[in-house]
């Protein structure tokens, strides 16, 4: 499947609630943002709430897959599992900072391995953070190169978004995550038809 198919699905499955998921991204950059920026302990709050509002949003997204409907309360969802979401952030974070202090490209390498983990804790609650990082790293292990550059093919439209003073991030942000459930999706239903 190439990059454009994906992309191209991925629009599709945003059809009607592009704005609707823009909103989500905002909310998220903003509470992290504002907290984040809180002198003293804001940086450690911050990371406390980002995992699970990320495991949150790869549920929404989950569901805009399906073609469900979602509301907005539902970001903070991530919150009623909030010890094993967060132990996926910290580990992943641990994980690829030291990977990254041998090299770069060991650190990516290794995000890339993890990059299905929230995906995997969303749809398997029953998992730990462990157990589902390490099934990410097994799914991906002949799928890296690809999803990189899969990654790699929304750069052109990230170059656009820096004329939009940044704001168009909010709705790229939901492109790629949209595509990034698509991914996923045929990674655990017809792994062998990803490089075709």
């Amino acid at each position: 499947m190439t990059y454009t198919e994906f992309r191209a699905q991925a629009r599709v499955k945003l059809n009607g609630v592009w704005n609707k998921a823009a909103i989500l991204w905002l909310i998220f950059g903003a509470l992290t943002g504002a907290i984040g920026s809180v002198p003293g302990a804001g940086g450690i709050v911050a990371i406390l709430i980002a995992g699970p509002m990320m495991l949150a949003l790869a549920q929404i997204f989950l569901k805009i897959d399906t073609g469900m409907d979602f509301q907005m309360d539902e970001l903070f969802k991530g919150f009623n599992d909030f010890s094993r979401s967060l132990s996926a952030y910290l580990l992943i974070m641990l994980y690829t900072l030291l990977w990254s202090m041998l090299l770069i490209v060991p650190g990516i390498i290794a995000a890339i391995g993890y990059s299905q983990t929230f995906f995997i804790m969303a749809e398997n609650p029953q998992m730990s953070a462990t157990e589902a990082m390490e099934a990410s790293k097994k799914m991906m292990m002949d799928y890296k190169s690809y999803y990189f550059m899969l990654m790699l093919s929304f750069l052109g439209w990230a170059f656009l978004c820096i004329f939009t003073f940044g704001i168009g991030y909010l709705w790229l942000q939901s492109y790629v995550e949209a595509t990034r459930v698509l991914f996923y999706k045929r990674l655990i239903s017809e792994p062998g038809t990803i490089l075709t």
